[in-house]
């Protein structure tokens, strides 16, 4: 089956909640009810969030740079910009405050509650107009459709779970860095020995700010588990493959002694001790590599990025992205604006041969990368294409990624959780740091007590 046909099956229950979601209380009025006809020439003024922040002067020169291009191309449209970002913690509490920009990007995992309460606008017409639908991936823009078909995001980024390892690390422990292990077994054993060996952490979990659910949920769906039924409404992770993945850290941490002496990490805190040769082994996407490498000093070398590794199966890692979100208070030209933005930002790129090259010398004039694998937001044949048009400019070890490469063709892509997605991983998440800080922690107990405070959530 290939990734196209996988990602149909796998997004069919997203795309079924949906259908049958009913509106809450205190939504949001959408756009699409304002009215009002659109002046594409009309002078228009939209706030765009995700500016990089200051500590970062190259992404901060690259974002002024875009806008510079992008306003004088659109005359008529004036950019004001925020480093507001999605952040799982805050971000309801902007939307029900109406502080958002116009435009901004947000995890897969809000579009799903946001629709049925009218938190996002209807974009259908809008997108139609500025000739976006054709380029988009149609399984990735399931996740912000609804059951009649009307869009109200972009999807542009998307991502699956692989495991990162450290390659020196591996080579001191008398392991092949071009062998990553496959299997739950495996990290076991690669752990005992990188630990035996160098005496560093042979396997790191992520386990704060919602990402130690994030986390357990990804070694859940390897172990053939689920965490939430089909339709949304009830929790289903009290069962064999949590309990499997939760003993296993377990054993890891108690029995084997393998995971160090750091067992509250979110992402950025993982990265750093990862790039800093800390970390043998950790659950990371191939983003990862950018981080360490351009934040925190990695020598790309010693970077390696293998396949999610499965107990039994295959059965299948975590896929999630990014969406562009569009303020639902927005006028209709704004959304026109904002879409144009996101167009030239996001999207020009993989259609025009000229542009994908531009995008890859600037990338290498701001010390970024190409050439790193991920997951498409567009037609495999449109990713292929661009990527074909990039290839000479690759800066990235791509060989290094083949494990993660590999398992793109053999493992199935499960979306993320459909309901209350974040809310979720964060009452996971001090289940996850219970086993890990607590020798005589009851695993049974911690998924009943969780299972039940996240039904109730489920209920609302």
């Amino acid at each position: 089956m290939t990734r196209t046909a996988r990602f149909v099956v796998t997004l069919t229950s997203a795309a079924a909640l949906l259908a049958t979601a009913a509106c809450a209380d205190g939504s949001t009025p959408s756009a699409s009810s304002s009215g009002g006809a659109i002046d594409e020439n009309a002078p228009v003024t939209i706030t765009v969030g995700n500016k990089p922040k200051p500590d970062k002067p190259a992404d901060v020169a690259a974002f002024e740079r875009n806008v510079k291009k992008f306003t004088d191309e659109h005359p008529n449209i004036t950019i004001k910009s925020t480093e507001t970002s999605w952040d799982p913690q805050t971000f309801q509490a902007q939307v029900a405050g109406g502080s958002l920009p116009t435009v901004m990007s947000i995890s897969f995992t809000e579009p799903l509650n946001m629709i049925p309460n009218k938190q996002l606008p209807d974009i259908t017409d809008e997108l139609k107009l500025v000739d976006m639908t054709k380029d988009l991936n149609p399984e990735t823009l399931k996740l912000v459709q609804d059951g009649n078909g009307r869009i109200y995001g972009v999807p542009f980024e998307a991502f699956s779970v692989g495991l990162a390892y450290n390659r020196a690390l591996f080579k001191q422990a008398g392991l092949d860095p071009d062998k990553p292990p496959t299997t739950w077994e495996e990290v076991r054993q690669y752990a005992k020995q990188i630990t035996e060996k160098t005496g560093k952490a042979g396997y790191a979990q992520l386990t704060k700010d919602n990402t130690g659910g994030w986390m357990l949920t990804t070694m859940t769906y390897s172990m053939g588990g689920k965490v939430q039924s089909d339709d949304g409404k009830k929790s289903v992770f009290n069962d064999a493959p949590t309990k499997k993945a939760l003993q296993l850290l377990k054993d890891m941490r108690w029995t084997d002694n393998t995971m160090g002496t750091q067992f509250l990490y979110n992402q950025e805190e993982a990265r750093q001790d990862f790039a800093a040769g800390k970390i043998g082994m950790i659950m990371q996407a191939p983003d990862a590599y950018d981080m360490a490498v351009k934040n925190f000093g990695m020598k790309p070398a010693d970077f390696g990025e293998g396949a999610l590794p499965q107990d039994g199966g295959p059965f299948g890692t975590l896929t999630g992205g990014s969406i562009k979100m569009i303020n639902p208070k927005s006028t209709k030209n704004e959304i026109v604006a904002a879409l144009k933005w996101i167009k030239s930002q996001e999207f020009d790129k993989y259609t025009s041969q000229a542009l994908a090259v531009q995008d890859a010398k600037n990338a290498i004039a701001d010390k970024g990368f190409v050439g790193r694998p991920g997951v498409t937001p567009l037609s495999q044949e449109t990713y292929d294409q661009y990527n074909k048009w990039r290839e000479p400019y690759n800066n990235v070890p791509v060989q290094q990624f083949q494990g993660y490469i590999d398992s793109t063709k053999t493992l199935k892509l499960l979306p993320e959780p459909s309901n209350k997605g974040q809310e979720v991983y964060a009452l996971l998440d001090p289940v996850v740091q219970q086993v890990l800080t607590k020798k005589d922690a009851d695993i049974d107990k911690l998924l009943a007590d969780a299972s039940a405070k996240i039904d109730a959530r489920l209920a609302r």
